[in-house]
């Protein structure tokens, strides 16, 4: 059963840093070569769309490492699973501390009320992003060690 969990856990993280790695290499670098407002009506929308459901995923994610943490107490590998967690409450708190106020802002913009300086605070939301998204590879890698 354990070894279940395991899996379970790590492919549902390992899914995670596949949507998010997408975010920040291809999604945004697509929608950002757009032409006229559709980058930015694009970003609201992914805004929205990706903000509703991220929530439950990252958290999902934690509570399954803590599960798996609590079940293999004792077991090998299972420091790295602790490793693991830790990584993906640091993901949890710089989304709520860096990126959540910003993409907050963002999905409620369109071209006819939107800041004038709404590319610079993309531009600080996709390098929190990226720092996010290391964040998370070390920790899938931490369970995909943890499984070995």
């Amino acid at each position: 059963m354990l070894d279940v969990l395991g899996v379970v856990t790590t492919v549902i993280v390992g899914l995670l840093v596949g949507v998010e790695f997408s975010v920040a290499f291809v999604i945004n670098r697509i929608l950002d070569a757009l032409p006229d407002d559709s980058a930015q009506l694009g970003r609201s929308h992914g805004g929205r769309m990706l903000g509703a459901l991220m929530p439950f995923w990252y958290i999902g994610s934690l509570a399954l490492s803590a599960i798996w943490a609590v079940a293999g107490w004792g077991e090998k590998g299972v420091g790295l699973v602790i490793a693991a967690g830790a990584l993906l409450l640091l993901s949890v708190v710089m989304s709520l501390l860096l990126l959540v106020p910003i993409n907050d802002r963002g999905k409620t913009w369109t071209p006819e009320d939107r800041p004038a300086d709404w590319r610079e605070q993309m531009n600080r939301w996709d390098r929190y992003h990226y720092v996010r998204v290391a964040v998370l590879i070390a920790a899938f890698v931490s369970l995909v060690a943890a499984l070995a």
